[in-house]
Parts: structure tokens; C-alpha cells; sequence
């Protein structure tokens, strides 16, 4: 699974706060983080004003490279700084991302052609976001025929159906996962991704459907995801759908991700049990000499243990 770490967006108040404040602990503390936890890729977004964004992307870019080698994914929703803040980048990643609106294929794919970048495409064009799989899957033909103009390889896209809100459209997974199928049996070798947080807008407790999302998503084919890497339960769902999915060859990448904290968890004292405690008092107050109240303790054990 491809993890491209999410925590590093001027969207999220924190780390809006800290491009505000040219805080840079902030940004490097983030980006080692997210390294150490595995992510395959770095999102830096700067969501600013596009006439400081570059500058912007430049000074977070920089920060992330003085503490680690993740590659990283340029994110914008302007082309243009997308391909201006390329440079700044010691290795190729990601840009995230174009689309059929307006120019923006035309504007990043030239410069990536002859590179080893990686792009999200999203599924969406000048009219916005397709109501169905059939005029997504145009818009996702019409990527590919740019694609294959500029010479990109299937291999280095990263194809985003773009799911919506599940509390307005019930149909939300069903209309996602059905693109995944179509689009891995035309491409096999094409990455799906997606962020999770559109399909629970507005719904309580978003990360139970942020996780089952995630899991159905990549039953239907989708091996690249927009997520916190040091998130623990999450990430540790999509090792677990992995090896189920038989995509985890004996379970080794599992195995390799949690056989120490088994081990750990292991070597850990259980916790005390009520009934052990009320043992532990009756072998305390028999050590102690207090013959009287033995008696009572032992029948509060008694009581516990049924």
C-alpha cells in the first residue's frame, strides 16, 4: 500500500498557525513523524494565497529535507506552483494532481514526461465531479489518451475517482469501488488513491467510517491512500486487509510491521483482575494477622468470582 502522509496541509489550523508563524520545529517535527512511521510519499500542501505559495511550498520543502529522504508529493490546486515547486525537490514524487480542467494536464505532464515523477489524476473535469461511473470512466480515457501523448507510463498515475459524502449520497462506495474494477481490469498496473475524510463530512464519529471505507476501497482495487501515517488503528487495518487480500505474501510485511509490538505487548504485565485483587487482600490480611476480617474478604472474592 502506498501511504502518502496527509499531515503536512495548511488546511489543517496547526500547521496553518506555524506557516503563519514560521514555525519551523513544527514542520520538521511533522515530517519526521510521518517518515518514521513508514509513509511512502509527503503531501506539503501550503494552502496560502497563490502569490506566496511557491515561496511557501519552497520553505516547507526545505524543512522536510533536512530531516528526511521521503519523496515528496507536491500537493497544489494550481498547476502552475506545482511545477515551480519541482526544483525545490532533491528526488522525484508526487504531484498532486491534474485533471481534465482547463490546462492543467497540459501544464504539468510536458514537465514530468521525461522524469520519474508520479502524478494523481483526478476524475473530475470543467463541469466539476461526475454523478456516474460511466462519465467518470470518460473523463479517466481522456487521462490516459494525455498520458499516452507525453509518454507517461500507466505506473506513474495515481487515478482519484473522487468519492463524495456518504450522509448525502448513499451511493458513495458503490459508484468509487465500481471505477477502481473498471479502472484496474483496463490498466492493472495504474495506482488508485483517495483521501477519506470527503465520505464522512458531517457524519459522528468519522473514523469508523473513514476505516471501513478504507478496507472496502481496497477490496476493489484501490492501493494508494491520502491518510496520517501515525495513525495506529488505521494504518494497522490496512496491513491487516492486505494479507487477506493476498497481497501480503505469508503475512511478512504484517508480521515485519507488528511481530515486535506482539512481543512487546506480551512481555507486559496483564492487568489485575477484580478477583485477583480481592485474593491478593485475603492473602494480605492472612500475612497479617487480622483474623477477623478474613473471614469477610474471603466471601467479597466469592461474590466476584461468579
Amino acid at each position: 500500500m502506498i501511504i502518502i502522509g496527509e499531515k503536512l496541509n495548511g488546511s489543517i489550523p496547526s500547521v496553518a498557525k506555524a506557516i503563519a508563524e514560521k514555525d519551523a520545529d513544527l514542520i520538521r517535527e511533522r515530517a519526521r513523524m510521518q517518515a518514521e512511521a513508514g509513509a511512502t510519499f509527503l503531501d506539503v500542501c501550503a494552502s496560502v494565497e497563490e502569490d506566496v505559495e511557491v515561496e511557501t511550498l519552497k520553505w516547507m520543502i526545505d524543512l522536510v529535507q533536512e530531516v528526511t529522504d521521503t519523496p515528496i508529493c507536491v500537493d497544489s490546486p494550481s498547476a502552475k506552483s506545482c511545477v515551480a515547486a519541482i526544483p525545490f525537490c532533491k528526488r522525484p514524487g508526487l504531484i498532486n494532481s491534474v485533471s481534465l480542467e482547463g490546462d492543467k494536464i497540459d501544464t504539468i505532464f510536458p514537465v514530468i514526461a521525461d522524469t520519474d515523477w508520479e502524478c494523481v489524476a483526478l476524475l473530475c473535469d470543467n463541469d466539476g465531479i461526475p454523478d456516474s461511473v460511466e462519465r467518470r470512466m470518460k473523463i479517466f480515457f481522456g487521462i490516459m489518451e494525455k498520458a499516452k501523448q507525453y509518454g507517461i507510463a500507466p505506473s506513474r498515475l495515481h487515478i482519484d475517482p473522487l468519492v463524495v459524502t456518504l450522509g448525502t449520497d448513499q451511493t458513495a462506495l458503490t459508484v468509487f469501488a465500481d471505477c477502481c474494477r473498471r479502472i484496474k481490469y483496463e490498466y492493472p498496473e495504474i495506482h488508485i488513491t483517495s483521501g477519506l475524510s470527503n465520505i464522512s463530512f458531517g457524519l459522528p464519529v468519522r473514523k469508523n467510517i473513514n476505516q471501513a471505507f478504507m478496507v472496502l476501497a481496497m477490496n476493489a482495487g484501490m492501493d494508494s491512500a491520502i491518510v496520517d501515517p501515525t495513525n495506529k488503528n488505521m494504518i494497522g487495518m490496512i496491513y491487516a486487509t492486505n494479507a487477506l487480500l493476498e497481497s501480503d505474501e505469508y503475512c511478512l510485511e504484517y508480521i515485519g510491521k507488528f511481530g515486535n509490538k506482539a512481543a512487546e505487548e506480551a512481555a507486559q504485565p496483564a492487568p489485575a483482575s477484580p478477583l485477583d485483587e480481592k485474593m491478593q487482600k485475603v492473602f494480605k490480611l492472612t500475612q497479617d494477622g487480622k483474623n477477623k476480617e478474613i473471614g469477610q474478604a474471603v466471601q467479597e472474592a466469592l461474590d466476584n468470582s461468579f
